[in-house]
């Protein structure tokens, strides 16, 4: 198309809009193309005295899409080959908009990018779009400025549509924002006030904390005053039932002899748990500190296997300790090692009536689990962990003396060992004592 005269801007605005409409623009698209080609008409008629229009159907690479481009070719050069849109909002209506040069020519140039969903255009249908555009008589300035007049009604309609759904978002955002900043406040004081009951939480724990570590480190004198004072009269009544036994001494006669093995057994038990009193309180305290040595367990086992076989006094019951595989060394205490052990296994034969007691070991992966199981009555699920508190006894027909410090005192070696003491038991099914120990030690 030729822009020579003011007329020409219309007639360049309404083809604009035709041929955008043919290639499958949506239609306001097409207005905005229309709209900033008669822009650019317009500067063009001005300063260079009008231009060749041309419409080009070009493939984009940037996006991989088509582009409807429009070449303006200025009849006299530009000034300064540069050229500026006296509106800055052209720029906006399309998607390029530049001055290209090449061969010694100057060309503005704009593009818009035809929709994905626009139909496809094979070289029939744009033939056929180049034959129906041709025929077509364009129409006059005033038809022009109707379909414009129409187009900006339009345009303000939607724009009132717009400006009214907004006002409506606003006054359903506004509302939004004061139940948000209600239920902000509400929360804020909700969370302030819990916040005040943790703080007193925290304080009141800290307290009761400050007693239990005071009430558990009296227990702990307690029990050393206690025992340290047992054991030396306890000590003197072994002593004195000894003399009396003793072949030196003036002969007693066979009730006597009885009463003074009664007071002997009786005072040897009690030492016994004297000095339990004692290995609790010292654990507690903390002045237990493991003498870190590599350990062979054969020679362990073996010696468990000769002082304990003597306590298995019933003839049903048999005390089995396997010999470990090899090689069978971990880095621990031997001493604080055999003395849970020697626990454990002492427990299973005084609470086993007919069948075995067994200790095995076995490693796994950089841990070594030492069992020690027995035949015995068994432990209910819900006494697992009671058992390992201080003076618990599992109440039945089978308990036996003792304080119930046995089994807390191994627990608490263990751990400092690095370990763990688990029980796995049910009633009639006997009752297996796992510990874990770490092959390098805590």
């Amino acid at each position: 198309m030729a822009l020579r005269v003011e007329h020409d801007i219309f007639l360049v605005r309404q083809r604009g809009r035709e041929v955008a409409a043919a290639v499958g623009l949506e239609h306001q698209d097409q207005v905005r193309l229309a709209t900033a080609l008669s822009e650019v008409a317009r500067d063009l008629l001005r300063t260079s005295g009008g231009a060749d229009v041309t419409f080009h159907l070009v493939d984009d690479a940037d996006v991989d899409r088509r582009q409807l481009r429009v070449d303006l070719a200025p009849v006299t050069p530009l000034p300064d080959g540069r050229y500026e849109p006296e509106s800055a909002a052209v720029a906006r209506l399309v998607d390029k908009l530049g001055v290209v040069t090449g061969k010694g020519d100057t060309v503005v140039m704009m593009s818009r990018r035809v929709p994905v969903a626009a139909p496809t255009l094979t070289p029939e249908r744009l033939a056929e779009i180049r034959t129906e555009l041709a025929r077509s008589a364009p129409g006059s300035a005033v038809d022009e400025l109707a379909a414009q007049n129409q187009q900006l009604i339009a345009a303000l309609d939607e724009v009132r549509s717009q400006r009214d759904e907004l006002a409506v978002l606003n006054d359903e955002l506004q509302e939004t924002n004061r139940g948000v900043m209600a239920l902000y406040n509400q929360l804020t004081e909700e969370l302030e006030e819990t916040n005040r009951g943790v703080v007193a939480l925290y304080a009141e724990l800290d307290e009761k904390s400050a007693q239990l570590r005071a009430a558990s480190e009296s227990k702990s004198r307690f029990l050393a005053n206690v025992s340290h004072e047992l054991r030396a009269p306890v000590t003197a009544i072994m002593g004195l039932g000894r003399l009396l036994a003793d072949s030196a001494s003036d002969p007693l006669t066979a009730e006597q002899a009885r009463q003074v093995g009664l007071i002997r057994s009786s005072a040897a038990d009690l030492l016994a748990l004297v000095n339990e009193l004692l290995d609790l309180a010292k654990a507690e305290s903390g002045r237990i500190e493991p003498d870190w040595t590599e350990v062979d367990l054969r020679p362990v086992f073996g010696q468990l296997r000769g002082t304990l076989r003597a306590l298995a006094t019933r003839p049903d019951v048999e005390l089995v300790v396997e010999e470990p595989p090899t090689p069978a060394t971990l880095r621990t205490d031997e001493v604080l090692l055999g003395q849970v052990l020697r626990n454990l296994l002492h427990n299973g034969l005084k609470f086993t009536e007919r069948g075995e007691v067994r200790l095995r070991a076995g490693r796994q992966g950089d841990r070594w689990l030492l069992s020690i199981s027995d035949t015995g009555p068994g432990i209910a699920e819900e006494l697992h962990e009671r058992i390992f508190e201080e003076f618990y006894q599992v109440p039945g027909a089978t308990r036996v003396g003792g304080t119930g410090l046995g089994l807390p005192y191994a627990r608490r070696l263990v751990t400092l060992l690095g370990g763990t003491l688990e029980l796995a038991s049910e009633p009639g099914g006997g009752s297996t004592f796992t510990i874990t120990l770490p092959v390098g030690g805590a």
